[in-house]
Parts: C-alpha cells; sequence; structure tokens
C-alpha cells in the first residue's frame, strides 16, 4: 500500500452533473430572490412605516435587482472577452456600462433624496435587498448540502 506523502494535497471528488448543475443555477436563484423578497419586504415596509417609505423601497430594490443583473452581464462578458480574445465587444462598453450603472443609481437617489428623506431611506434599504437574497442563496446551498449531501 503507498501512503499519501505528508504534504500532498488530498484527493476531491469530483462533483455530481446534478450538483453542477445546481451550483450552475445560483444566479438566476439569486436574482429571483431580489425580486421575491424586495415583494415581500416592500409589504412590510407598508404595512409597518406607509407607503412612502415603501415606494423608496421599491424603487431601491429595482434599482439593486437590476444593477446585479447587468453586472452579472459585464462579468459574463468580461470573461467571455478573456477566454475568447476574437470577441468583438470592446473593453470601453463594459466600463460605459459600469459607470452608467452608479450614474442611474446616483441620479435615482438624488430624486428621491431632494423629495421625501423618509423615501431615501427606504431607497437606501432597498439597495441592500440582493445582500438579503445572497444570504437566502447560501441557506439554500447549506440546505442542499446537508440534505442531498452536495
Amino acid at each position: 500500500m503507498t501512503e499519501p506523502l505528508p504534504n500532498s494535497p488530498p484527493e476531491v471528488a469530483a462533483p455530481s452533473p446534478e450538483a453542477e448543475r445546481f451550483f450552475a443555477s445560483a444566479i438566476s436563484r439569486m436574482m429571483h430572490f431580489v425580486l421575491i423578497l424586495g415583494a415581500v419586504f416592500t409589504a412590510i415596509a407598508a404595512w409597518r412605516y406607509g407607503w412612502i417609505l415603501a415606494v423608496g423601497y421599491a424603487a431601491g430594490a429595482l434599482m439593486s435587482y437590476f444593477s446585479f443583473r447587468s453586472l452579472n452581464q459585464a462579468v459574463q462578458s468580461l470573461a467571455s472577452r478573456i477566454v475568447d480574445s476574437h470577441r468583438a465587444e470592446s473593453g470601453f462598453s463594459l466600463i460605459h456600462g459600469f459607470f452608467l450603472r452608479y450614474l442611474l443609481a446616483g441620479a435615482a437617489a438624488y430624486v428621491i433624496f431632494t423629495s421625501s428623506p423618509q423615501a431615501f431611506k427606504g431607497f437606501m434599504f432597498g439597495l441592500c435587498t440582493p445582500v438579503a437574497a445572497m444570504l437566502t442563496e447560501a441557506g439554500v446551498e447549506a440546505y442542499s448540502a446537508l440534505r442531498r449531501g452536495y
């Protein structure tokens, strides 16, 4: 019998195709969670704090959803450009989309801030919705890992 070398890394089993499909769909699940949690938290904010804060929260959640989606597309485009050097998409369009996303978020925040401080508070909380979606996704993945043995 051969013994492993003292400093060799442990052998890791290859993931099953089912596990690869599950983890590959994490981004799309997180985008769905942003929409679902945004709707749930908007309803809770309307019930607890009033419709002005709820409208601000909904605007922030929608802005965060579109920002998350465009960030995902930008990362996919950048990865494709790195892997496939013959791709026609320019680096300028990637940078342009990155700054345009922050410019739109800043403009929306300015308009909401000048119109209603309470709506601005809701908007800022709405921008944090992807964090709640990521925590939800982490819970789903932990449950699946324990339940299915991934």
